[in-house]
């Protein structure tokens, strides 16, 4: 063994794994797939990747319910099947309770929330013009989705491609930018004043910043179907962070299917890696004489990136990926070991799965949703947006929300890429220094040029992108009687149509008569899907109001971070 890997056990099986890995990570390279283990004795894997919907949970060194995802390896590390019903830690019940005075505040004058393309940038021209700027990420390290840089050590990463590199410097940037960048902060409740609860690991602090920047991001959108919890089957940003993170691929044989540009660019990475892609299920129907107008569009307002998708499309040619335009997945099953997946054309009725192969993964995509609990919580207004089923942030110009003092930017305000968010992270940033009196430099002022036009440009490439992907819009329609809507708690559609027919019309009523949204996810995943759901069963549009309502804890922290904040 080098000194760049280390020994984990994991189910009483001895791991060799490299340093800097995640306990997903190093799993998955050893091929094993399930995780948690359910209230009825199944099995979840990972699945979203970046620590959102909690079904990689796992007990380390005694410590129950912790994100696989999310926990970084260590040497001699007891890792186990997380065997709880519940994702909340009962810890730290022996710490005295502390008076809330003793939490430790924070004030600065600008607090960013995410350290991805938005955050990084914001945080950076805000340090830059003199502001002091404390950055908040859930991960170990700053780069978020898009610019995730590799991590483990002794295995050898993908070529540093443009990503990688500009990715380092925006990174190197807001470090150098005399900001302060905090890893590990996960923030589980959001109140009235800007006032943030952080845990960052030694204890609950008091986040009371002048300005509030969220940059939160997004997360992957998936679709019920038969199987859509198997272990194995994760989102396609899942697999991309396992490899351009990790260097590991999820599996020998991958099927990739979805909806969109990122199925494809992770298709090529792990054909490049080494893996059989045995297809590429695009929802989309194949590109033809029609796609030329929107083609002109992306080139006209973002040649750069026109030309990277092209050589993106010959990658998979080049690299032996069958595509499959028009098509989908309709089911999954376990099969011996592997996953066999049902699968044929798609039309706006489903899928008409009259084919099946057999694979160890399957990584799907349909789009992303916004991060916006923090937004909402903070009571900033919502639009429903009626094309992608999901709630927007309202922003002025300058990215500043209703509420005054907090600004949204990124795809937490709905998906726009990561060259927007940067731009939307210059303008927030410049707009809440003239705000706070700070001198505007000449280059300064440059930059703001800059950002709004490339803004502008950045929208009209992805509003061509998006109507060259044009697809049928899923949500419910794959699932049968029997499929899981809610994933944490195992509410089928049946029992959700079941409330529904009983006379509930509201998503917190049906909450309390199935227990649907109550999981550790707090319906980030099944909220939409039930909202959609119920507006096409009672004709009643939903709004911001039809939604859970977002409450602390935000995400799961232990009982002991909640009853004893500050303590050791």
């Amino acid at each position: 063994m080098t000194d760049t890997e280390i020994n984990i056990v994991f189910d009483d099986k001895s791991l060799r794994c490299s340093v800097g890995d995640t306990v997903a990570s190093a799993v998955t390279a050893a091929d094993e797939f399930a995780l948690r283990e359910t209230a009825d004795g199944g099995y979840r894997g990972i699945f979203c990747g970046m620590g959102v919907c909690q079904d990689c949970l796992v007990t380390i060194d005694g410590k129950p319910s912790q994100r696989a995802c999310m926990a970084v390896v260590q040497d001699g590390m007891q890792v186990a099947r997380n065997r709880q019903r519940s994702a909340l830690a009962i810890d730290a019940l022996a710490q005295p309770i502390r008076d809330s005075r003793d939490i430790e505040r924070v004030e600065p004058q600008l607090l960013v929330i995410g350290g991805g393309a938005a955050g990084l940038t914001a945080a950076a021209v805000a340090a830059e013009l003199g502001a002091d700027v404390v950055l908040l990420d859930e991960r170990t390290a700053a780069g978020g989705q898009f610019f995730k840089q590799p991590k483990s050590v002794s295995r050898k990463p993908l070529r540093l491609d443009r990503q990688f590199e500009d990715g380092r410097r925006l990174i190197d940037r807001a470090t150098s930018s005399g900001a302060t960048l905090v890893p590990n902060a996960l923030v589980w409740g959001a109140f009235a004043g800007n006032e943030m609860l952080v845990s960052d690991g030694a204890g609950t602090r008091l986040y009371r910043p002048q300005r509030l920047i969220l940059a939160t991001g997004a997360y992957e959108r998936a679709l019920p179907m038969p199987g859509w919890t198997l272990p194995g089957v994760m989102t396609t940003g899942a697999a991309q962070t396992l490899l351009r993170g990790h260097s590991v691929c999820p599996g020998r044989r991958i099927l990739v299917a979805g909806n969109g540009p990122l199925n494809a660019q992770v298709a090529v990475e792990l054909s490049k890696a080494g893996a059989q892609v045995v297809s590429l299920l695009e929802l989309a129907p194949a590109f033809g004489p029609k796609a030329l107008l929107p083609f002109l569009r992306m080139l006209g307002n973002a040649p750069g990136m026109t030309a990277t998708g092209v050589r993106l499309l010959a990658g998979l040619r080049s690299g032996d990926v069958p595509v499959r335009s028009g098509c989908g997945i309709g089911a999954i099953e376990s099969a011996d070991g592997r996953l066999r997946v049902r699968f044929g054309r798609a039309s706006a009725e489903g899928i008409d799965t009259t084919e099946s192969v057999e694979v160890d993964s399957v990584c799907m995509g349909y789009g992303f949703l916004p991060s916006n609990e923090l937004s909402r919580a903070l009571g900033c207004r919502h639009r429903y947006d009626d094309e992608r089923a999901q709630l927007l942030v309202e922003r002025r110009a300058d990215c500043q929300t209703s509420v005054d003092g907090v600004y949204a930017i990124g795809d937490c305000c709905g998906l726009g890429g990561a060259a927007a968010a940067m731009q939307e992270g210059v303008i927030a940033a410049i707009s809440i220094a003239n705000d706070l009196g700070l001198n505007i430099s000449d280059r300064a002022s440059r930059e703001l040029r800059r950002a709004r036009k490339r803004l502008s440009r950045q929208r009209g490439f992805q509003s061509a992108l998006w109507s060259l992907y044009a697809a049928p819009y899923f949500s419910c329609e794959l699932a049968t009687v029997d499929t899981p809507l809610c994933r944490c708690e195992n509410v089928t559609l049946q029992q959700f149509d079941d409330a529904l027919s009983l006379g509930y019309r509201s998503l917190p009523d049906i909450k309390r008569f199935t227990r649907l949204g109550m999981g550790a996810c707090q319906g980030r995943y099944c909220a939409p899907l039930a909202a959609s759901r119920l507006a096409e069963r009672t004709g009643l549009r939903p709004d911001e109001y039809s939604f859970f309502a977002p409450r602390a804890p935000l995400k799961p922290v232990s009982i002991g971070e909640i009853i004893a904040p500050g303590a050791d």
